[in-house]
């Protein structure tokens, strides 16, 4: 990769790395802290047989210690796809923590963080109306605005969007054409996808019969795999195509044409995440074993962007988190490793 004048690396000392008896994938940030004021990480593992595990991990930052809590790990059926903690919990009126995951079936968890840890299933919830199976589920997103939403993509090209609280469908639309691999809410009602028909599309659960197409691969057919939405300036979006080194940068208010493409990585992109706490700074990681930190031009130049900084993993990085709860640490999965970058 060419140097830009403003890169800069990211070295170990700037890493916290909790090794796992086993490959991992699906990460969480939780907005809520252990009872001993520690950051709080789910992890989950990638096996590919029915028995899998998630274990919930404690982040000393004073130490830079990542401790595995026994008394919270649990058994999951199928690697969890994607986990996602409860966005605001106090919403709940309860002390304990919310994990919900997505494997062949979404799953809610009470993470009981008392004088006695431990965790309990809550809910299992099957979108299939004719089946007690339902198609395997590749993603959610919990509705931050209102958090007793949330929605599931399924390879059977749905979107469903649960009423968690009540424990029913509030609606199931065929989202795509092929598989769903990903989605995302911008506002309480608003939310988007993207799929291996190549298109990101956004719905608005205010007139369902609709949907905007807003960018479409440009070899037709090349699958979409995961979908960012800019919390922080809703106008933008970054999608990755499979097998691609680019990530592509949208403005839902110019749809078609890409407003940058982020080029430097040498092997395909497999996760992005924005910054939780700036609107022009996005992080990507990918089969270079490379995360690179990318602030964007208001224009872009001829030569493309550089990114501002760059972390090299042990291993081809298939996972990557920027939370809102701990701004300043970057999670990424390689491997059965999972570590944390400062930034």
């Amino acid at each position: 990769m060419e140097n830009s004048t403003q890169e800069s690396h990211l070295g170990p000392e700037n890493s916290v790395t909790y090794d796992s008896p086993y490959a991992l994938y699906a990460m969480a940030f939780s907005p809520t802290r252990t009872r001993h004021n520690h950051p709080r990480i789910a992890v989950g593992s990638f096996i590919e047989e029915f028995s899998n595990r998630v274990d919930i991990l404690s982040f000393d930052p004073d130490t830079l210690t990542l401790k595995a809590n026994p008394s919270l790990s649990f058994d999951h059926p199928y690697p969890p796809t994607k986990l996602m903690f409860h966005p605001n919990p106090n919403s709940l009126h309860k002390s304990n923590d919310i994990l919900a995951s997505s494997g062949d079936y979404l799953r809610l968890w009470e993470v009981k963080d008392s004088s006695v840890d431990r965790l309990e299933p809550i809910s299992v919830l099957n979108n299939s109306k004719t089946s007690e199976f339902c198609a395997p589920l590749t993603s959610f997103d919990w509705n931050e605005i209102e958090p007793r939403r949330i929605g599931t993509s399924s390879i059977d090209t749905t979107c469903t969007i649960w009423d968690i609280e009540k424990g029913v469908v509030e609606t199931q639309l065929i989202a795509h054409d092929k598989e769903v691999y990903d989605i995302a809410w911008g506002e309480a009602r608003v939310f988007a996808s993207v799929s291996a028909d190549g298109s990101v599309r956004i719905f608005d659960l205010r007139d369902k019969e609709h949907s905007t197409i807003i960018y479409e691969s440009p070899q037709p057919d090349t699958p979409l795999l995961r979908l960012a939405w800019n919390k922080q300036d809703l106008r933008y979006m970054a999608t990755i195509l499979m097998d691609s080194n680019k990530v592509v940068i949208l403005d839902i208010r110019s749809p078609t044409m890409p407003v940058a493409e982020l080029e430097r990585h040498r092997g395909s992109v497999n996760a992005i995440a924005w910054a939780p706490q700036s609107a022009r700074h996005i992080c990507s990681a990918g089969d270079d074993s490379q995360a690179l930190i990318w602030e964007l031009p208001t224009v872009a130049g001829p030569n493309g962007i550089d990114p501002m900084s760059m972390y090299s993993a042990g291993a081809e990085i298939n996972q990557l988190q920027w939370s809102a709860a701990q701004p300043d640490w970057i999670a990424i999965a390689f491997s059965n490793k999972m570590q944390l970058l400062k930034v």
